[in-house]
């Protein structure tokens, strides 16, 4: 293994793609008559395949999870610091599965990808998603790799709705659920966070109606406005004024309205970078699927009832400084798993960095998930 890919990663991975022919009902009616998932994998699937792990990503996430996809590759996979030998989520003991989700812009069929009907890009043609549908597709997955019950299906955020979904729609096939910095719903605050970053991106002169690869071109400003408005969600107040402050970049002020402030500069520096690395159209889509997201509307809005179709095992976790998912959120899903009289654990994590947080080693985070972990190999698999 090359000397910058350290011992406890899961080394150099390659993605892999599975092709469905077979139509996709989804729930908005619509039908994909086929389409593709790209995922990776790592460790080893047991003989009875027990032992499998799905990862389930947040908006702006995809397949890449953990390890690298070269020698030359220095930046490994967005939850490498959870998934490997002897961490979280330790691939010793689990094979894991980490998918790109349908109306991704990661290799998975998408906006991006061509539209048979037209043999051109579906563009703002793709169909509107819920988090139903990725489940669906995930469950289809699962099936094509032989895998009949997950040892546990794990998310955070956006994951953990997915999570969650899991448990409610195919409760035979997971025996834990993990809920990481999540939400039964979203709240009217966070639906509005996500109308003004649409709206940012579809005002956008060069969005064409969600047909911008026709024109060559892209929403670069409104993507880029609606990652700097919501990295500021991401981000606690402490964890702000503790990476910048209220520093300058130079010793000197301009008077002029130019990013002066090191905190303006890192947040265009992010937005410009995901202008160009991320789908316009998947990120509508995605903050769409998480302002849908409700399954207890469908049991007369009782999340108790709802869950109550779950029959796996829970953990549940939220962090003290995320308010765009706070620990209410997650008390409420907790609540509710205990008068449906499930079997859960819940853990309130003291952070200072906000939402990010689960996607950040934090040494309390880290060693319960993995205590959580170790009990299903030994306990299930």
């Amino acid at each position: 293994m090359p000397q910058h890919i350290p011992a406890d990663s899961v080394g150099i991975v390659e993605p892999q793609t599975a092709v469905f022919d077979e139509p996709l009902e989804l729930k908005s009616g619509r039908v994909l008559p086929k389409y593709e998932l790209v995922y990776e994998t790592y460790g080893t699937l047991n003989e009875d395949k027990s032992n499998a792990i799905l990862i389930c990503h947040a908006l702006s996430g995809h397949h890449h999870a953990a390890g690298f996809h070269s020698e030359d590759d220095t930046k490994p996979g967005w939850w490498d610091a959870c998934i490997g030998p002897g961490k979280a989520i330790d691939t010793n003991q689990f094979f894991v599965i980490s998918l790109n989700n349908l109306g991704g812009c990661h290799g998975s069929t998408g906006p991006t990808s061509i539209n048979p009907e037209t043999d051109e890009p579906y563009g703002g043609d793709f169909p509107v998603l819920r988090v139903y549908d990725w489940v669906t597709s995930q469950a289809r997955l699962a099936d094509r790799l032989g895998i009949e019950c997950f040892a546990a299906v794990v998310g955070g955020s956006l994951g953990g709705m997915q999570a969650m979904r899991w448990s409610i729609q195919y409760p035979e096939r997971l025996k834990h659920c993990v809920i990481i910095a999540s939400a039964p719903k979203l709240s009217a605050q966070n639906i509005a966070f996500n109308e003004v970053a649409r709206n940012t991106i579809m005002k956008d002169p060069e969005f064409h109606d969600g047909h911008y690869l026709k024109h060559d071109t892209l929403p670069k400003t409104g993507l880029m406005q609606a990652r700097m408005l919501a990295h500021l969600t991401y981000l606690s107040d402490d964890a702000m004024g503790e990476k910048f402050g209220r520093d300058l970049k130079t010793d000197e002020v301009s008077y002029e309205f130019v990013p002066e402030f090191q905190v303006e500069s890192y947040l265009h520096y992010q937005g410009e970078k995901f202008s160009t690395t991320f789908d316009a159209n998947t990120y509508l889509l995605m903050t769409k699927a998480l302002d849908y997201f409700d399954p207890a509307q469908y049991y007369d809005n009782d999340l108790s009832k709802c869950l109550s179709q779950a029959t796996c095992k829970f953990l549940v976790m939220s962090f003290t400084t995320d308010w765009r998912f706070s620990p209410e959120r997650s008390e409420e899903i907790v609540d509710a798993l205990i008068e449906a009289d499930k079997d859960v654990t819940y853990a309130c994590i003291e952070s200072e960095k906000g939402h990010d947080a689960f996607l950040i080693p934090i040494p309390r985070y880290v060693k319960t998930f993995g205590a959580y972990m170790n009990r299903i190999a030994k306990e299930d698999i």
